[in-house]
This record gives structure tokens, sequence and C-alpha cells, in this order.
């Protein structure tokens, strides 16, 4: 008797056992699948933070490369606005005068045929027109 109480008593601890090692299993189960969901749920979180973050910095570098934009297009139009501005022509001294011809010129009477030759050229004059003028000039 003793044989079969000490198989009962054995096989209730193995019972036991058996059920205790399987309430672990199924409670560290669900332990596990609570800490998976939570740890889920934070990378979640995580991932909707950085996203947001990360636009925000988008945002933020356009807006950046837009200001640069805008300042760039208001120089140029500024340069556009503005008369360009050149050097002035360097001034040359004018040659000394020559000495009057001894004909008696000055510096009128030789503008004076310059101003006819031009017109001769250009045919406003005829030759006698042209000659009359020179002679009145030359005296």
């Amino acid at each position: 008797m003793r044989r079969r109480g000490l198989a009962r008593g054995v096989m209730r601890t193995a019972a036991t056992t058996a059920v205790v090692v399987g309430t672990a299993k199924v409670v560290g189960g669900a332990m596990d699948s609570h800490a998976a969901n939570k740890q889920a749920a934070q990378q979640a979180q995580y991932d909707t933070q950085q996203s947001a973050a990360d636009s925000q910095a988008q945002l933020q570098q356009q807006q950046y490369e837009m200001q640069q934009m805008q300042a760039e297009m208001a120089r140029m139009q500024q340069q556009q606005a503005a008369p360009p501005q050149y050097a002035a022509p360097p001034q040359y001294a004018a040659p000394p005068a020559a000495a009057a011809p001894t004909g008696g010129l000055t510096s009128d009477s030789i503008a004076q045929l310059k101003q006819l030759a031009e017109l001769h050229s250009a045919g406003a004059l005829t030759d006698a027109e042209f000659e009359s003028a020179k002679a009145t000039i030359l005296g």
C-alpha cells in the first residue's frame, strides 16, 4: 500500500508541477505579449514624434530656402531698377593750342570752315555756295 500511496503522491506532485508549469507558461506568455504590445506602442509613439520632428525640420529648411530666394530676387530687382553704374570716361587734356596760322585764322574761323565742309560733303551746299562762304570766312 505504501507503494500505491507513494505512486499517488508522486502522481499528485507531477500533476501539480504540470499545472504550475502550465500556469507559469500562460502567465509568462501573457506578460511577454503585454511587454511586446507596450514596446510596440512606445515604438509607434516614438516614430510618430520623430516623423513630426522631421516634418518640422523640413518645413523650417524650406522656409529658410524661400527667404534666401526672396532676398536674392530682391537684390536682382534692385540691380535691374538701378541704372548701370559705369565709370566716367577719362578726361583728356586738350592738345596745346597750335600757333595761329599766318593767314590770321582764329579757332572760330577754323570751326566755321569745318562746318561748311561738312555741309558741302552732305550735299547741303553747292560748290559755288561753299566757295563763296569760304572766301567770306577767309576774308
